[in-house]
């Protein structure tokens, strides 16, 4: 497999017709835009005169820890919902919601353990299907990359 077939197969992605496409748009940016208010918000918060506790089930170094929290809950929700590297910068907050949802939330009551499981699922979609051709990954793929 050549870098632009690679390449090809990360960026491309048509959901089949013109509204389809454009409600990939609206649906990245609703998401994108609720994880970032609800979850990245916090993590500029101070209460009590302390920030956010990010939890670390799996014991990495907590500024790691801290790092892939942060970049997932404020970061990511902006490439999102320009449409930016889609199925790459899913990765990190995939990990994060269903390691919320496998772990942190386990023992929790139903009502707590879904929202990580939304979000995981509504992230695992967005993996598979792409970003839609309302994005910046479609218009690079057409302006930069030919197969």
């Amino acid at each position: 497999m050549t870098i632009n077939q690679i390449i090809h197969l990360l960026l491309f992605s048509d959901a089949g017709s013109r509204i389809n496409n454009w409600a990939l748009l609206f649906f990245r940016v609703f998401i994108g835009f609720e994880l970032f208010r609800v979850h990245g918000l916090k993590k500029f918060k101070v209460e009590n005169g302390q920030r956010e506790h990010v939890p670390n089930p799996l014991g990495l170094p907590d500024k790691l820890n801290g790092l892939i929290a942060t970049f997932s809950d404020t970061v990511v929700p902006f490439l999102l919902m320009l449409g930016v590297a889609t199925r790459l910068i899913l990765l990190p907050v995939m990990g994060v919601t269903s390691i919320g949802y496998f772990v942190v939330h386990r023992h929790d009551s139903v009502e707590v353990r879904d929202v990580p499981y939304m979000y995981t699922l509504c992230f695992l979609f967005l993996l598979i299907i792409g970003p839609g051709t309302v994005s910046i990954d479609h218009y690079l793929l057409n302006q930069f990359f030919t197969l």
